[in-house]
């Protein structure tokens, strides 16, 4: 991976500002992710989502990016700057590989904002980072994150039975890929 860079840049799309998540931000994460629909399909979110744990999760983005670990956005609409969303890439400088992980709040679901800030971090997992291969998964009751991630350019890999422990339950994880040669701008 190239040299790491000092901060997180703000990245901007047609529609969105993906930038670094800020205290502040943490009773509108705990609304948001804390809702069922978000933690039932997501391997790490919380339900309930207790109060104090959206701040203790910003708390770590700072230096979880400075030691090349991961790189997490928060999403915004312009022009309002109203949050929506997390999108991040957990790092694997060693492999100069990465993992694309995201969720969008209930109330703008459907409205394509998913894929259009997943083009902005592909692009700087590419460009800026010099990755050579970005994978995700989904659990495969969550086929409209499978959808993202085609419009995303990515490669379904295969399934992974039972890999995600999630309430007492195994789910199956759908894992896609796009390396960096097949990355279109």
């Amino acid at each position: 991976m190239a040299d790491p860079l000092s901060k997180l840049p703000t990245l901007e799309t047609e529609r969105l500002r993906l930038r670094a998540f800020v205290p502040g931000d943490a009773p509108q994460v705990q609304r948001l992710a804390g809702a069922w629909e978000i933690a039932a399909t997501t391997a790490n979110i919380p339900h309930p989502y207790q109060d104090g744990a959206a701040e203790a999760w910003i708390a770590t983005h700072r230096q979880a990016f400075a030691q090349q670990e991961a790189a997490t956005f928060a999403i915004v609409l312009k022009p309002d700057l109203t949050l929506i969303g997390a999108i991040g890439l957990g790092l694997d400088p060693t492999n100069r590989a990465a993992e694309l992980g995201y969720w969008i709040g209930v109330p703008y679901w459907n409205r394509g904002y998913c894929t259009e800030a997943g083009k902005a971090v592909l692009a700087f997992g590419f460009e800026a980072l010099d990755l050579h291969r970005i994978m995700a998964r989904h659990m495969t009751k969550n086929p409209a994150s499978g959808q993202v991630l085609q419009k995303l350019g990515m490669t379904y890999e295969g399934t992974q039975r039972g890999s995600i422990l999630r309430w007492g339950s195994f789910e199956d994880a759908a894992v896609y890929a796009i390396l960096k040669g097949e990355y279109r701008t």
